[in-house]
């Protein structure tokens, strides 16, 4: 039996995806998305620029990866200093990093107009930077920039950097189509030639999407040698954005003419876990998924009624390429009443919830779900709102307590200086048992103050909450103006380290608001539960 070349998936959504316009990462958000690439099974997870900004330079200041390998990119060392004075470098070789991705200017032009610096400098600058990497113990890689429009302009300058870099111990060489002008037949040349020089095993892909080439520039390269492919989430990224890894990933594993020569780290398990994570990662960029997007899409295997509909009902593959449960999704026709049962027990699972497909409970179940998300919910995203919704319907639910009623006020005050303050007051009743309590609180806002008068008191229960915080709040619009219905999504977090994310909808915000935080706490209390079935 012929072994198969293993591929490695290099995701860098958290650095060059942060290049997109109107996307800013804060802490949590790098937190929770480094969470959701590891439920992926990515090999390489680069978080950003250490050093260049608060975030990032906190970011790696301890290692954020279980399984892996946490990547921190930074620039080569600059002309007239030494790399042990490089501030920048030093940054990379002192953080929790477990490798380095150094950015390199490769094409002569770009060297003499934007460094301002002779091609020679830039060379030693290159190895040095490697060598200073590799001696502190640092898987290195070299982001070879313009390489494309540098080879095709003077390609042995271009391929003197290649050497340069292997030559200093660099573990990958990337190519990068940094422009994202490159033809797929360019790419696939231009990297055969670059195969006789450097071994395919030491040289990755970088793809940007200027030409909506991105994903086709990446699996030309894999044909022609490499065997590093680097892309981003739902392929966000600068301009146009990256090559895609939602699209490239399940290329690689499910088509035979890649998946029988090469294999990733990621098994049929994970694969199925990518329609939940592509839709999860949208929410946190408090974003519509795209309804059309390649696997993921909820259109991606949508037929409407009429003759392809009679097709499929007879057989599902004459307008599907891919099973959908291959990548978690599911077929919208009248049929897929069985492909969504098999989708939501997937789901159950991973929360340890196990049940029968005939189960007329998951019936139900699979009814609230698609009726609610019809009114604004969306569950790939918060996945504590759907394990309590799960086990409300499975009578698997303890009930805490009930909130009889609340009321948040927002007053402002003028000062005698003419100051403007404002005050805000809530007020939360619940039942706790045979127990009647009324929490008051001020906050920084009404869904601060709801939140701290909720947790004010909740009785016997009120030391099993004490580690609990809200770490992140996100408000979206569903429908224009200013009567639309507004969904909330709360990230929460407890000493153990653990995040969960709530869910809230309604026409009212604070409505909305509440029940995200009214759910966060009840999951918090079912985590604290000393025995829980897993079995039901």
């Amino acid at each position: 039996m012929t072994t198969k070349e293993r591929l490695y998936l290099f995701d860098t959504t958290l650095r060059d995806g942060a290049q997109t316009a109107g996307i800013e990462f804060s802490l949590e958000d790098k937190i929770s998305i480094t969470a959701l690439l590891e439920q992926l099974g990515v090999d390489y997870i680069e978080g950003g620029y250490p050093g260049a900004n608060p975030v990032d330079t906190e970011f790696f200041n301890q290692k954020r990866t279980t399984r892996a390998t946490f990547t921190a990119f930074g620039m080569t060392k600059r002309t007239g200093r030494s790399v042990g004075n490089d501030p920048g470098v030093q940054a990379l070789l002192n953080s929790k990093a477990d490798a380095t991705c150094f950015v390199a200017k490769t094409s002569d032009a770009q060297v003499r107009v934007a460094l301002e610096i002779t091609l020679e400098e830039n060379l030693a600058n290159l190895s040095e930077t490697v060598a200073a990497s590799v001696a502190a113990g640092k898987e290195t890689m070299i982001d070879c920039e313009h390489f494309f429009d540098g080879f095709k302009a003077n390609p042995d300058y271009a391929l003197s950097c290649v050497k340069a870099a292997l030559d200093a111990g660099a573990r990958w060489i990337i190519l990068c189509d940094t422009n994202g002008g490159t033809m797929p037949s360019e790419i696939r040349d231009i990297v055969t030639v670059v195969s006789a020089v450097v071994p395919g095993s030491k040289l990755g892909i970088h793809a940007h999407n200027d030409t909506g080439q991105a994903i086709a520039n990446s699996l030309a390269a894999v044909e022609a040698g490499v065997r590093q492919v680097q892309g981003t989430l739902n392929g966000i990224g600068e301009r146009c954005g990256n090559a895609n890894l939602t699209t490239i990933i399940p290329t690689l594993v499910l088509k035979p003419v890649f998946a029988d020569r090469f294999e990733t780290g990621i098994d049929a398990t994970r694969l199925e876990r990518l329609t939940g994570i592509s839709r999860a990662f949208d929410d946190r960029l408090n974003r519509a998924p795209d309804r059309q997007s390649p696997y993921v899409g909820a259109s991606a295997f949508a037929t409407k009624a009429g003759i392809h509909a009679s097709a499929m009902a007879k057989d599902f593959s004459s307008y599907e390429h891919v099973p959908p449960e291959s990548v978690g999704n599911e077929r919208a026709i009248l049929v897929s009443q069985q492909a969504g049962k098999s989708n939501l027990l997937s789901a159950l699972s991973r929360y340890g919830i196990t049940l029968d497909k005939d189960d007329p409970r998951l019936t139900t179940l699979l009814s609230t779900v698609k009726d609610r998300e019809s009114r604004g919910y969306s569950y790939d995203g918060a996945d504590a709102s759907f394990v309590l919704l799960a086990r409300r319907i499975l009578g698997t639910l303890p009930h805490f307590f009930t909130v009889t009623s609340y009321r948040a006020s927002v007053e402002q005050r003028t000062s005698e200086h003419g100051d403007a303050d404002m005050l805000t007051e809530a007020v939360v009743k619940l039942r706790i048992g045979d127990e009647l309590l009324m929490s008051v609180a001020e906050g920084n806002g009404p869904v601060n103050a709801l939140d701290l008068a909720l947790r004010k008191d909740l009785g016997k229960y009120s030391d099993r909450i004490g580690d609990m915080e809200l770490v992140d709040f996100k408000v979206r619009i569903l429908d224009g103006g200013t009567g639309a219905v507004t969904r909330v999504l709360v990230e929460s977090r407890d000493g153990s380290g653990e995040r969960w994310y709530t869910i809230g909808v309604s026409p009212n915000i604070i409505d909305a608001s509440f029940e995200a935080l009214y759910e966060s706490i009840t999951y918090k209390l079912l985590k604290t539960e000393a025995a829980q079935a897993t079995t039901v």
